[in-house]
């Protein structure tokens, strides 16, 4: 039934901020990723899974490379490594407007001999052909590469190309997963993703890096349409509730009213939705506090 069909999982990874998770969902054609303009917005590693006739490709999009100042960098760190594991190809995507990082040599260098890597050279519409050519001249030096395929994310452009080379790294086998679907995450898990996606568009500059969202209570109602959901958007400083609260509870009706739009898209029906602040005092270098918001070092090394 399946001689002819490929299956096979690809890692999407680079910088922060170069646009991984903006692929990752133009690709799949479906949210998979949060979205943001502000770097390290995602934390886990998240399967995307684009379902063709012949072939099923998992896309597993990972954190933003940096360099981890607490335990929660470290946890993302972990999660690029771990994405990078036993993966048939890799899409390494750099934002074409900064042109290529020191960051980028190293990770490519290193690993260009793992597994195949094709480069999205990302936001290409956003620079000149001039600025375009000398980072494909650069890219063209680093020994290993498969091809480099300029792209831009956001708008779509380009994709197919990129697509085509991903297949060919594909191994022939039947599907890993049901062909209806597009995402291994959970609903639950999805719904702190979205109201923390809210969060970084709606709140200040240095607020959201300390941001983590628990979800308390996920309940369908019995015979309706309805779904009641309480959720703890967690800070660190008792300052940072003030702004996320915001003067007479504005600023959280904002994040509760966006958030609640996109939930009840992903769950198909009506979404009672009540946010909370609570304040845990440095949980990002908190194993415990870490793990109780779905940040689990010990499920990365044992993966």
């Amino acid at each position: 039934m399946y001689e002819n069909f490929k299956s096979g999982f690809i890692c999407i990874a680079g910088l922060a901020n170069a646009g991984k998770s903006t692929l990752t969902n133009a690709l799949v054609g479906e949210k998979v990723s949060i979205v943001s303009w502000r770097p390290q917005t995602t934390r886990n590693k998240l399967l995307g899974i684009i379902n063709g006739e012949d072939f099923q490709m998992v896309l597993i999009d990972t954190p933003g490379i940096h360099k981890a100042r607490n335990h929660l960098g470290e946890y993302m760190m972990q999660a690029v490594d771990s994405g990078l594991k036993d993966v048939d190809g890799v899409v390494y995507v750099i934002d074409a407007s900064k042109g290529l990082q020191k960051d980028d040599y190293e990770f490519l260098e290193k690993n260009a001999k793992k597994a195949p890597i094709v480069v999205a050279l990302n936001k290409e519409d956003a620079v000149t052909r001039e600025t375009l050519f000398v980072s494909l001249e650069k890219l063209n030096s680093v020994e290993g590469l498969v091809a480099v395929v300029p792209i831009s994310a956001k708008k779509g452009e380009n994709l197919e190309p990129l697509m085509q080379q991903l297949k060919e790294f594909l191994p022939y086998g039947a599907p890993m997963y049901p062909q209806d679907e597009y995402t291994q995450s959970s609903l639950r898990f999805m719904t702190t993703e979205i109201i923390r996606e809210k969060a970084l568009y709606l709140l200040d500059k240095e607020v959201p890096y300390g941001i983590g969202v628990f979800i308390n209570k996920f309940e369908e109602r019995e015979g309706q349409p309805i779904c009641d959901i309480d959720a703890d958007i967690v800070c660190e400083k008792q300052s940072h509730k003030a702004i996320v609260i915001g003067k007479g509870g504005e600023m959280l009706k904002k994040i509760a009213t966006e958030a609640r739009k996109d939930i009840e898209k992903l769950v198909g029906e009506k979404v009672f939705l009540t946010l909370y602040v609570r304040v845990k005092n440095e949980w990002r270098d908190s194993d415990y506090l870490m793990k109780e918001l779905g940040y689990d070092l010990k499920d990365l090394k044992n993966d």
